[in-house]
């Protein structure tokens, strides 16, 4: 087995022989130890089931985290919708409220020049009873209203139960 001739002496091959012995029972105890956990049925499904644990559990948390993220981003969503047709209603708010302004504004203007082309014809083109009328009426609408409801009232009463 040991190859004298290479010029080895006994007490090293002897020492060489104990440790290919050594090495030989180890990788044997190895390869019993393999046999075993390969026979170990219930132990290997134990095993697996432990790795199952915990890719579901790992799973589970990749879940949790990915849900929680896509609630974040919906919300974030959420809110900037929300502020966007915020700021479109305002905005039209705005306008709605500079177009009723300048058709006040308008309609202001209107009033005052008819009031005007009222006063010059009472004071130019109208006759004298009718022209210090007119004039009050025009500068105190809501009495002359007033009167002049009054009056009619009175004209359709008396036109629709006439004296007998």
């Amino acid at each position: 087995m040991t190859d004298r001739a290479a010029g080895e002496t006994g007490a090293e091959g002897a020492e060489e022989l104990r440790r290919q012995i050594e090495r030989t029972r180890s990788e044997l105890g190895d390869t019993v130890e393999e046999l075993a956990g390969k026979m170990d049925v219930k132990g290997r499904a134990r095993a697996r089931a432990a790795d199952l644990r915990d890719k579901a559990g790992a799973m589970t948390v990749q879940l949790r985290s990915s849900a929680a993220q896509a609630g974040h981003t919906v919300q974030e969503r959420a809110t900037k919708a929300g502020h966007k047709v915020q700021d479109t209603a305002t905005r039209a708010g705005h306008q709605a409220h500079d177009r009723a302004l300048k058709a006040g504004h308008t309609a202001q203007d209107r009033t005052t020049r008819t009031r005007h082309t009222l006063e010059d014809r009472a004071d130019h083109g109208m006759p004298w009873p009718a022209g210090p009328v007119v004039k009050t009426a025009v500068r105190h609408p809501r009495p002359a209203l007033l009167i002049g409801a009054t009056v009619l009232a009175i004209v359709v009463v008396s036109w629709r139960y006439p004296k007998k």
